[in-house]
């Protein structure tokens, strides 16, 4: 997701699974050319780089880095086919394409067929932040049918994981950071969380300076397009997930007749500025708490929360954050849960239905006093790791977003806007509104208000969008529809919880996908899955 920045696309389906313990990755039909052809001809309009002639040498791919999160080597797939990795060069600056270049990493598992292979098929799962490179292997059974006729393909943008990662703080620096109040009530604690916005600004200009301004959401499309010619595909096809389908929009502005067949999934609103944005994230996790605390009531004595409803299972929640402000609990080592912490916690948790167990028992255990599992939720939002390592997801997240968004606030104006935030969400309001100023201060100016995303003359975008979706609300599909123009975007409507829809496992979707990514079977506008 393009996140409000105070919150990112958490992979929590690979939280859980770390979580869990303290709990008890001839022609076809849109003229992608023969199947098989890894090497077709590219498409005409092109970035314009000499760098579209270089060879990519595969090899087997090593454990994650400290900025992809850590951790080992992507296991084969069922079958045996491996991951491999490599490097593609790009240029720093568009502007110069002969001018320094960048380092991007990639990864892929080749097609099932070669013989019916269709092409490379593109996976960007968003943040931004996220390592694309780490994420595709945990995730990859998901997508196995899809491998069937296409190599699967990730990579980490610019400024992201092995991509020559942004570099800001360090841990130390950030475990600090981190135990900040961020939803400031005096002017003392306003004081603090201003400074510590701009040392953490300044940081990342001292330790990443020359990134920094080559790091927005355009670059990145053009890369993907570079990777389009790198890689020997005629068309991109390409897969987005949250924020990736903000990016996957920018690309089909700059490159609409270089579209093969393209999925939106968990759908950014592109017409939305920062505080637009933000509100509706506000919005989209107070749904999903809603949700969770109804399901909570429905439950009965099985539910470990008190409340005869969903609004008292709430005010217990709410209760427990203010306490917690006050005076913190006990969370893992020498670290506690602090308030900001907590809803950080919770709003990792609410990103999937199949966290809520975890999400409960985090509430049920910080109420006794023992605050270990929601902060390591929180720490699963913030890219922490069980050895105290950060990832640089949120680096990255910071440094994207700030290189995209032109909107700069002050703590005045940040307090002028509190009252619409916590209108829209009592849990979540103050929280996503200080966010706001995540780019105060910093050293690169923003490209946008929001980005164009219209692409007259691309082939058609499937846009894929969650009714309970807690951090890209389901307004954001039609909004993306309308925005790509007409004959272009196609909407589908999951009606479901959780962040995105193809991941959920539910068989319409995965249907309705697969029918269009392998066959070319766009489904009908206004189709609706349950």
């Amino acid at each position: 997701m393009r996140t409000s920045p105070a919150l990112r696309t958490a992979a929590l389906a690979t939280a859980a699974a770390l979580l869990l313990p303290l709990a008890a990755c001839s022609k076809s039909a849109d003229g992608s050319g023969p199947a098989g052809s890894e090497n077709s001809p590219v498409a005409a309009e092109t970035t314009g780089s000499g760098l579209a002639a270089q060879k990519l040498t595969w090899k087997p791919c090593p454990a994650p880095s400290a900025a992809q999160g850590g951790g080992k080597a992507p296991s084969p797939l069922p079958g045996g086919t491996p991951w491999e990795c490599t490097f593609m060069n790009a240029p720093l600056d568009y502007a110069k394409p002969d001018g320094d270049t960048i380092r991007l990493a990639l990864i892929r598992a080749r097609a099932k067929d070669e013989n019916r292979r269709i092409g490379s098929l593109l996976f960007n799962f968003g943040g931004p932040g996220a390592s694309g490179v780490a994420t595709l292997p945990a995730f990859g059974t998901d997508y196995e049918k899809l491998r069937a006729r296409y190599d699967l393909v990730s990579f980490d943008p610019r400024g992201v994981g092995r991509s020559e990662g942004v570099k800001c703080e360090d841990d130390k620096q950030l475990d600090a950071r981190y135990e900040i109040d961020a939803t400031p009530d005096t002017s003392e604690e306003v004081n603090t969380f201003v400074e510590s916005t701009k040392k953490y600004a300044l940081a990342c200009k001292q330790n990443s300076g020359k990134q920094l301004p080559h790091v927005g959401t355009t670059e990145a499309a053009r890369d993907m397009d570079l990777m389009r010619q790198v890689l020997g595909d005629q068309k991109l096809h390409y897969f987005g997930i949250s924020y990736g389908t903000e990016l996957g929009g920018v690309y089909a502005h700059l490159f609409p007749k270089n579209v093969g067949r393209a999925v939106l999934d968990a759908v950014v609103d592109p017409t939305e500025d920062t505080v637009q944005a933000s509100l509706g994230q506000a919005k989209g996790f107070q749904l999903a708490l809603d949700n969770f605390a109804q399901d909570c009531v429905d439950r009965g004595d099985a539910c470990k929360l008190p409340g005869a409803n969903a609004k008292e299972v709430e005010q217990h929640i709410s209760d427990l954050l203010n306490r917690l402000e006050k005076k913190p609990v006990q969370g893992l080592g020498r670290r506690n849960l602090t308030q900001t912490l907590a809803v950080t916690g919770i709003a990792a948790a609410l990103y999937s239905k199949q966290t809520w167990p975890l999400l409960e028992q985090g509430l049920d255990e910080a109420d006794g006093g023992n605050g270990g599992l929601l902060l390591a939720l929180a720490d699963s939002m913030n890219g922490r790791s069980q050895n105290g390592r950060y990832d640089n997801s949120m680096a990255a997240n910071t440094a994207i977003n700030c290189a995209d968004s032109k909107q700069r606030f002050t703590s005045d104006q940040t307090e002028a806007k509190l009252p619409e935030f916590r209108s829209a969400s009592k849990i979540f309001g103050d929280y996503l509104g200080w966010s706001l100023m995540t780019c105060t201060g910093w050293p690169v100016a923003g490209a946008w208000n929001h980005p164009d995303v219209s692409a007259p003359g691309s082939a058609p975008i499937l846009v894929v969008g969650n009714t309970g979706d807690p951090a890209t609300p389901y307004a954001g599909a039609k909004a993306m529809t309308d925005a790509l123009g007409k004959g272009v975007g196609v909407t589908m409507t999951y009606e479901g919880q959780g962040h995105g829809a193809y991941n959920s496992g539910n068989a319409c979707v995965q249907k309705a996908v697969g029918g269009y990514l392998l066959d070319g079977k766009v489904p009908s506008a206004g189709t609706v899955c349950k």
